[in-house]
């Protein structure tokens, strides 16, 4: 079918309907949901990095809900056996001589995948995890067979520390935080939580399995050639600020930059679609090199804001600045004669959040600085 057919787009913007969904469902997560469309759209692999209770798998599950396909889920442990991810062997084709993997509701079978502290996984899954994350293939013994899974999404609350975890962290190619968000959106998301909880929600978006096929094979489609010369440059200018950016993973982003493209209704790519790169740290301190360096590039495209993806011009790296600004305004206000408990209580949780917020910002010098106060304005709370 030819893309000026608006048939063409109709799955594009069934997704997108989807995407829209999420993001009213799931407050304050509108980059980890645009970051899912992308890998969804590009077959590949996205990794959250956060502590429990951020809502990572509940986007997961009400994602595979919108897709109408089937999740699996699980919260791997150092003990964790491959029976328990890829289903038992068949018994009664065992009696016959047969090892088969009995694989219904297990991983083998399903459109999206979510493994919780993926990086406590041990070395009786490791090597079958691998082959699942980058070749969609199961292979037990002699068994070996073609996984219908769309995307796989791991999330940890720690990044790998040894060599044998680094290659299974590898295998994602997109890495993204996921935070509680902060205390002013907390009433939206209460709002939005309750809503969770009615069974009747009324009609809602949804695309099917299918049609996220029919997207993943299009992206060969998506015109390169303009963003090819920036793209070569962005990756050099990656590999001299020391971030390892290997042959295979620039191979691989190709499709993520024209899924970008894809999801904004476009036959080919912009300079702006390459904002992709942002996400693809190894290590918490690559962070704001690497979204430095990115957003260099995209903030040169001239093409008009309306035509590019909305995640372009969306960075959302903690700036030391503002943290310690407005610490400095809560003291300011915490030091007022008879401030009411109500709004003692706001200051509490902005410190708080303020506080979360500092811990990520990379520099150690303007983390440290700006502890100082955020400690100083704790103790003066606690001692009053």
């Amino acid at each position: 079918m030819d893309h000026k057919n608006p048939e063409y787009w109709q799955p594009v913007a069934q997704l997108n309907a989807v995407l829209a969904h999420l993001k009213t469902t799931f407050v304050g997560k509108d980059d980890i949901i645009d970051l899912m469309g992308i890998c969804l759209v590009g077959r590949e692999n996205l990794f959250l990095l956060g502590p429990p209770g951020t809502a990572k798998s509940a986007m997961v599950r009400e994602l595979s809900r919108r897709l109408e396909g089937q999740t699996f889920e699980y919260l791997l442990t150092r003990f964790t056996e491959p029976n328990e991810i890829f289903g038992p062997f068949d018994i009664r084709r065992l009696r016959e001589g047969e090892l088969v993997t009995n694989t219904e509701g297990m991983l083998p079978e399903a459109n999206l995948i979510f493994l919780d502290e993926l990086l406590n996984a041990n070395s009786a899954i490791l090597n079958s995890l691998l082959m699942v994350l980058n070749e969609r293939i199961f292979r037990r013994g002699r068994e070996t067979r073609d996984l219908p899974a769309l995307m796989i999404v791991g999330a940890s609350n720690h990044l790998p520390e040894d060599e044998a975890l680094q290659a299974l962290f590898d295998r994602f190619l997109i890495r993204v935080r996921c935070d509680n968000v902060e205390p002013a959106l907390l009433q939206q998301v209460l709002d939005a939580g309750w809503r969770l909880e009615k069974k009747d929600r009324g009609a809602l978006p949804g695309i099917a399995v299918a049609d996220i096929a029919l997207l993943q094979s299009r992206i060969g489609a998506i015109d390169l050639a303009g963003v090819r010369q920036p793209y070569l440059e962005l990756v050099q200018q990656l590999r001299n600020a020391g971030v390892a950016v290997s042959d295979r993973r620039a191979v691989k982003l190709q499709r993520l930059i024209a899924a970008s493209a894809l999801l904004c209704q476009r036959s080919e790519a912009l300079v702006s679609d390459l904002w992709v790169l942002r996400y693809i740290w190894d290590t918490e301190e690559q962070r704001e090199v690497i979204a430095g360096i990115v957003d260099g590039v995209v903030e040169a495209d001239a093409a008009a804001p309306e035509t590019q993806h909305p995640r372009a011009r969306a960075a959302h790296q903690p700036v030391a600045d503002d943290i310690y600004r407005e610490v400095l305004a809560l003291q300011e206000k915490w030091n007022q004669p008879d401030l009411p408990m109500a709004e003692r209580a706001v200051i509490k949780d902005r410190l708080r959040y303020l506080n979360g917020r500092n811990a990520w910002v990379l520099n150690p010098e303007q983390r440290q600085y700006v502890q100082a106060p955020i400690d100083a304005l704790w103790e003066k709370i606690l001692h009053e």
